[in-house]
């Protein structure tokens, strides 16, 4: 495609993990590794909720429901590709529209998972701290519509930064030196000034960060206020324990991406492990994470259905 004199690019080429090449197929079968176990931990989360009605009736565990799903598609968007670019170096190219697709997905998933980790923590902070009022501040109508509202809110907030990205001309060159099209490597390729792109883009993810992460603090600054309150050691450790798992997997949330996109142009090593660690090995340990953590799951895991070979042997 031609735009004036300039030919627009058509595809983008992905430069890959760094220190993979000299043993790809070794790579190969750890990312295979850790996609499988993503996707059995997550659907196993998924299906656990789903079969136990006292489970997907309460809030929290219907919000992890949601999460182990945001969790297995997020996985999917980044390391199937991961895995290709390993076989060969036609694995590591991208079309343009394909490009765009992962750019929304990615970033839609993401956002969501942070909106989600947010209504988790106030659904926690009414559980908590209004006990009395539990059932009616968050009703199964009330929980649907905030599950509901973090999805259409992530597509919203996806759907800025991917035309404040592509509406700019990419005319060469068109290798992203990154693992998959994000959007710091892309708007780098851009033929044309992207600083207010930059600058908007930046402003966005970190008033919805800032938000959604003060939202958190403010929440559990007020369970960790009624928890010390309560007299027995036994009511404080269970407390602390319906929190702790949740505290765990908003710090694995928050940290790689603020680490990112503070230094967003940079094309250190560093950026690419830790982003790694977002897109493949989050997704990974939240199921475990949440499982280990919570004595009704795994009750529950236990109670799966043997008909449908979903036994499990403990």
């Amino acid at each position: 495609m031609e735009l004036g004199n300039q030919t627009l690019v058509t595809e983008f080429i992905l430069e890959g993990l760094p220190n993979t090449r000299e043993l790809p197929s070794l790579f190969f079968l750890i990312f295979l590794l850790i996609y499988l176990l993503t996707l059995l931990g997550n659907t196993l989360t998924v299906l656990t909720v789903f079969y136990n009605p006292q489970l997907h009736n309460l809030p929290m565990y219907c919000f992890l429901g949601h999460l182990s799903v945001l969790d297995a598609c997020l996985s999917s968007v980044t390391v199937p590709k991961i895995m290709a670019g390993l076989l060969g170096p036609e694995g590591r190219a991208i079309s343009f529209h394909s490009c765009v697709v992962q750019l929304y997905t990615f970033h839609f998933l993401g956002s969501t998972e942070c909106f989600v980790y947010t209504v988790m923590a106030y659904d926690r902070f009414l559980a908590i701290c209004h006990p009395l009022y539990y059932s009616t501040m968050m009703s199964r109508r009330i929980c649907l519509g905030l599950a509901a509202g973090t999805w259409l809110t992530g597509s919203v907030h996806a759907a800025i930064h991917t035309t404040l990205t592509f509406r700019v001309p990419y005319c060469g060159p068109n290798l992203v030196e990154y693992f998959f099209c994000d959007i710091p490597p892309v708007l780098k390729l851009a033929c044309a000034d992207t600083a207010a792109n930059q600058v908007t883009i930046l402003a966005n993810i970190g008033v919805v960060a800032v938000v959604c992460f003060l939202l958190i603090c403010i929440s559990y600054a007020y369970i960790v206020a009624a928890i010390l309150k309560i007299r027995t050691s036994e009511g404080k450790r269970q407390a602390f324990s319906t929190c702790s798992a949740h505290l765990i997997l908003v710090l694995l949330c928050y940290g790689p991406p603020v680490f990112i996109y503070l230094h967003p142009f940079s094309s250190k090593a560093s950026d690419g492990a830790v982003a790694l660690f977002f897109t493949a090995l989050t997704p990974l340990l939240n199921p475990f994470i949440y499982t280990l953590k919570n004595k009704e799951m795994i009750k529950a895991i236990r109670k799966l259905p043997c008909g449908q070979g979903l036994c499990w042997h403990a």
